[in-house]
């Protein structure tokens, strides 16, 4: 593309985001007259607090964990500890609801654990549903994530002074206090604004295991007002209310993330000198025998309990494959659709702000593309339903708007992949390209795919995974006529049909992990690997 040109993809790509946000923003900010009512309404002021209550415990017991777990695996090598960091890495890439399956297999009323007391000869429980379970869920998503950002801060501190640490002779409490501290207390703020907001808005695992309006948060309190009780005034005044917590939440979460002390370019060159200390190896094994209770059962109960007698039946279903099929063709489209929109924002954005150094509407352009962190995927779809109804069929529409949702769920994810990987290419190549006068299809053939292909791949592959576990859209656009695999798992999972639903969370775990393997080592080269 010639560089007369270089605002075209980004104009193309803000006018659709504007197009798809705007309008239904509007509608919402029309409808929002009766927010102030919200607060007086009991059962809306328990939602409210119900949706606080149920964040920051989460994100208390997240955090509360990840930290010792972290310092745990910075002090142990052994071996699994590399795959064990992988497989933290792909709860990003979970769909919520095959999760919310392996809970219900591990800690259900006929679940494994219940089995287990059976054994003991003690009465089983019943803990799985309400806040109990939304907390174990939100613990077993978000403390993998903390853990890997806090490992990779305390890794990042210089081997120098771990040595300098050991020739004073500091106990475990002394390490933690001058060397530990200093290096996580940067990143806890920031990643605890993260996991707050990430539990405040999360919707598929609430709707699953709340278990009745004493567990209800905003997002499904939204849903319940459109598809219950069709109530579109109240659905609106909570859309506009979600809407203004998550903007607040969002402005938190920026003054409060810092960037890191240390650059994570030299790894932990020398082995801790505390950890052959017997207490170190008590406290580290007690950790993380906590941590892989509560992380891989549910995991290993979608493959154990989907490789059952019945599971060739069960495949056999017509209904399976249909959702399959769905799912696939969602995906695609929302995944290609967000890769291009977010690479014409950055090829705008890096051109203002590398060649014409106008920083200010570069960041403007690029923000632009995360305004689903304002506008969560269940409001989006509220404002888009209402707006919709009277000019035409809304579940007509439905594959459409699935795909436009999900795509805009996936750009956040694909700006911070692009974002600097596209930036660095301009920096290196830019003056090279034009005294070698290499432009156009030439560029993107010679310099721009070659170094790109990785990031891009990785790209395309996050926001697969995202689209083909997403349960907010399709939820309220949804119908017999069109059914994804996470919500025909949902259905399965309230309708009790368990075998059925064994054979769906697997299809579905398979697909995930195969199709993020093939496109990351396909289109991103031999060199690909998951992080």
């Amino acid at each position: 593309m010639s560089l007369r040109l270089w605002w075209l993809p980004g104009a193309i790509s803000t006018g659709a985001i504007l197009l798809l946000t705007v309008a239904p923003l509007a509608v919402l900010l029309r409808g929002g007259s009766d927010t102030g009512q919200i607060l007086a309404d009991p059962y809306l002021r328990h939602v409210v607090w119900f949706s606080f209550y149920q964040a920051s415990l989460s994100t208390l017991l997240s955090l509360g964990l990840a930290l010792p777990l972290a310092q745990a695996l910075s002090r142990r090598r052994f071996p699994g500890r590399t795959l064990l960091l992988r497989l933290f890495g792909l709860t990003l890439v979970l769909p919520v609801i095959l999760v919310v399956f392996g809970m219900v297999t591990v800690h259900g009323r006929q679940g494994w654990s219940n089995r287990l007391l059976e054994w003991l000869g003690v009465e089983p429980v019943s803990y799985l549903y309400g806040l109990s379970g939304i907390l174990l869920a939100h613990v077993f998503f978000n403390m993998p994530l903390a853990t890997r950002i806090l490992l990779q801060t305390i890794e990042a501190i210089p081997a120098s002074q771990w040595r300098l640490a050991s020739q004073l002779g500091f106990n475990s409490r002394q390490l933690f206090r001058w060397l530990i501290w200093p290096a996580v207390r940067g990143a806890l703020p920031g990643l605890a604004s993260l996991i707050f907001m990430l539990c405040f808005t999360s919707f598929a695992t609430v709707m699953a295991l709340g278990g009745g309006p004493r567990s209800t948060t905003l997002e499904v309190a939204i849903y319940q007002a459109l598809r219950y009780d069709f109530d579109l005034p109240l659905a609106g005044s909570l859309a506009l209310l979600q809407l203004l917590l998550c903007g607040a939440f969002l402005l938190v979460q920026y003054r409060l993330s810092r960037p890191p002390e240390y650059r994570n370019d030299q790894a932990l060159a020398c082995p801790r000198h505390d950890a052959p200390w017997w207490h170190t190896r008590l406290t580290d094994t007690l950790v993380m025998a906590v941590a892989l209770l509560i992380f891989l059962p549910p995991l290993l109960a979608i493959v154990t309990a989907g490789l059952n007698p019945q599971l060739l039946p069960a495949l056999a279903s017509q209904q399976l494959w249909s959702a399959l099929g769905q799912s696939m063709a969602i995906a695609v489209s929302a995944g290609l659709l967000s890769v291009l929109l977010t690479i014409g924002l950055l090829s705008t954005s890096r051109h203002l702000r590398l060649r014409q150094e106008r920083r200010v509407l570069a960041s403007g352009l690029e923000a632009s593309g995360s305004v689903i962190l304002v506008l969560p995927a269940v409001v989006l779809s509220t404002g888009l339903f209402i707006l919709l109804r009277d000019l035409t069929d809304v579940f007509a529409l439905g594959p459409l708007l699935v795909i436009l949702v999900n795509a805009l769920m996936a750009m956040p994810y694909g700006l911070r992949t692009l974002q600097l990987p596209m930036a660095r290419v301009v920096r290196r190549y830019d003056r090279l390209c034009s005294s070698l006068d290499i432009r156009a299809f030439n560029r993107i053939r010679l310099v721009e795919w070659p170094l790109l292909r990785q990031p891009l791949a990785l790209a395309l592959a996050l926001a697969m995974m995202l689209s083909l576990g997403d349960l907010s859209a399709i939820a309220l656009f949804g119908s017999q006529q069109l059914q994804t695999l996470p919500w025909l798992l949902y259905q399965q999972l309230g309708s009790y049909q368990m075998t059925e639903a064994a054979a769906t969370a697997l299809v579905l775990l398979v697909l995930n992990l195969a199709l993020f393997l093939l496109i990351e080592r396909v289109l991103g080269g031999r060199n690909a690997h998951t992080e």
